[in-house]
């Protein structure tokens, strides 16, 4: 009996991946947008099991996050290697919601995937998702999309190919469209070579669950390329593109949003393409049918998360799903398996990926949310595979590499695990709708079904300091289990909802006691969640009603869509003192830890 992959292999905020193999090791690349460190790097032997080793962007001094909106700033890394040396390059947005897009596009390469990576190289910025392709000769070309500001645009989808010197470390030659159509829009190229044909290897119709990914083929770098264009392609409209890989007309299958693919052929000759995706919870959370955007549309607080699928050549030189038809698995067939007697394809040029599109597609069926459950009456369902329980207690001098914080690195300014050993102080800074100066950690939510918790002393003598556990999105959507200081109740907590820049506290201010430690924790079911205090671990209360947190989604957010929810622990003084809390521990469970 085969071993098979689950899927997806990297849950939670993990899309737009991009994957390499050097040797017997692979590697993939993910988008962080404005989280910080920036892209994300996972390394793994056998396509199963995935160890993040790091980021590539951890130098604030070459990389200027500060001020950058939500779903902003790194963008759809693409990782290749060519002779002993990795490639990767990236987009730095620093304005996307609007009517011209500022789309930075760089290079940095290293000898070792841990680094030290070079200084970035400047590329140009017709669009964003730049995809770098190393050709037999030598010769290294990039191809990206370009957005189009005009009014009307004159293309949907249009993709731009140049050549890159490396001697010169600069863009050269004729900048030439290699793709251009007014009804099917596409982003996230790659190209690589096989056999004598440039394929040109693309995603489809936006980030939703529209999305999908196509392949094309010329003799010629520069094209003209041919789409394929199948039977088993199932398509609605002219607008469609012919997907090799999606999850549009399949709203019952678990992983949606399905395209956005990158190639990867492992030492035996088998062939797998990484793709991003989302789960949806099985309480179906959906946007209201009269919503402003997306109305009807699903609700994916995972955000677009990692899955890998096992690919296969035709014997006319397409690449189609090794199981047949255009619909993701959810269970992969791993490597080591390979039919005896089976062509060995030439080795993989690879070029990049993608994704990200000005609007998601319109929902295609109306609201049909089933009731909610009750708090605490979870779903019996079965544990996921990477159920794990996750706890920090902050006994080192380095915070674990999982964490992320906002477009700011956590320096000596904001934290240190020095000053009082075995727990971390987080100095109180900017507020949370700040994009220049948070005091925050956070990691990945993965499961909808989970609990998070956290050990706090903190003594505020203000209003305007407060630290505590947090579920958030972005600095306008987020739930904010908090103590802080009231004129008439002295030191208290209470819980902060923020959706989309409309605030409401779901709980009064409730007094605390002076110098006690204090636990914080937060249960989901099926993204209904209820926040607990207390003064023990295992003796906490109930504060505030259970709430949907199904606003902190994709979808549902006003500014941002390409995240996806965070689970973290801050501290904030708006009066200027920098006020510390002190966190003991801080803790994640899900699935099957959950008692």
């Amino acid at each position: 009996m085969c071993e098979k992959i689950q899927n997806p292999i990297l849950r939670g905020f993990h899309p737009d991946p991009s994957i390499v193999r050097a040797g017997e090791d692979y590697y993939i690349a993910t988008s962080t947008f404005e989280w910080w460190p920036g892209i994300r790097l996972h390394h793994s032997r056998d396509l199963r099991h995935w160890e993040l080793i790091g980021y590539a962007l951890e130098d604030p001094a070459r990389t200027d996050l500060r001020g950058v909106g939500a779903s902003q700033g790194i963008w759809a890394p693409c990782l290749t290697y060519d002779k002993g040396i990795f490639y990767l390059l990236y987009t730095v947005v620093k304005a996307f919601y609007c009517n011209m897009y500022d789309t930075e596009n760089y290079l940095i390469t290293a000898s070792d995937i841990r680094g030290p990576w070079s200084e970035p190289v400047a590329l140009n910025n017709f669009g964003f998702d730049p995809s770098l392709f190393h050709d037999e000769d030598g010769r290294k070309y990039m191809v990206s999309m370009s957005t189009d500001h005009r009014v009307p645009k004159k293309f949907a989808g249009r993709l731009v190919l140049q050549e890159y010197d490396p001697l010169r470390k600069k863009m050269t030659g004729p900048v030439r469209d290699i793709y251009k159509a007014d009804r099917i829009f596409l982003e996230g190229p790659h190209i690589f070579k096989r056999n004598g044909w440039y394929y040109l290897f693309s995603a489809d119709t936006g980030t939703g669950e529209g999305h999908g990914q196509t392949i094309q083929r010329s003799r010629s770098v520069w094209g003209p390329y041919e789409m394929y264009q199948a039977d088993f392609m199932e398509r609605e409209s002219e607008g469609e593109a012919y997907s090799i890989l999606t999850s549009r007309h399949h709203e019952e299958i678990p992983l949606q949003k399905s395209g956005h693919c990158d190639l990867v052929e492992t030492p035996g000759g088998e062939w797998y393409a990484v793709h991003l995706c989302g789960r949806p919870s099985r309480r179906e959370m959906r946007n209201p049918v009269d919503a402003a955007r997306f109305p009807g549309c699903r609700r994916y607080m995972l955000g677009r998360e990692t899955a890998i699928q096992k690919m296969r050549w035709t014997a006319d030189g397409w690449l189609v799903l090794d199981c047949g038809g255009n619909t993701p698995q959810s269970e992969v067939e791993a490597p080591g398996t390979a039919r005896n007697g089976a062509e060995r394809p030439r080795p993989l040029m690879t070029c990049r990926e993608a994704d990200r599109t000005q609007s998601l597609p319109a929902c295609r069926k109306a609201d049909r949310t089933r009731p909610l459950p009750a708090c605490g009456e979870a779903d019996q369902i079965e544990p996921l595979p990477d159920s794990r329980l996750i706890r920090d207690d902050f006994d080192t001098l380095r915070l674990h590499p999982d964490y992320q914080s906002l477009r700011v690195p956590m320096d000596g300014f904001h934290i240190s695990l020095a000053q009082r050993p075995g727990w971390l102080r987080m100095y109180g800074r900017s507020g949370l709708a700040s994009k220049f100066c948070q005091t925050l950690i956070a990691r990945r939510m993965t499961e909808y079904q989970m609990e998070a918790s956290a050990c706090m002393e903190f003594e505020p003598e203000n209003f305007k300091q407060m630290a505590g556990l947090i579920l958030m999105y972005d600095t306008d959507n987020y739930l904010y289990l908090h103590v802080s200081h009231d004129e008439d109740n002295g030191k208290c907590i209470t819980l902060l909802k923020a959706e989309n820049k409309s605030y409401e506290y779901l709980a009064d201010y409730l007094p605390l006691e002076q110098g006690r430690t204090l636990y914080l924790k937060l249960h989901m079911d099926d993204g209904m969640v209820q926040f607990y205090y207390g003064y023990g671990e295992s003796a906490v209360q109930e504060i505030g009603p259970c709430v949907d947190a199904g606003f902190l989604s994709d979808e549902a957010c006003a500014e941002g869509w390409f995240t996806g929810t965070m689970i973290g622990i801050c501290c904030q003084d708006l009066t200027g003192f920098a006020k510390y809390a002190d966190f003991d521990w801080f803790e994640i469970r899900n699935c099957k830890e959950i008692t």
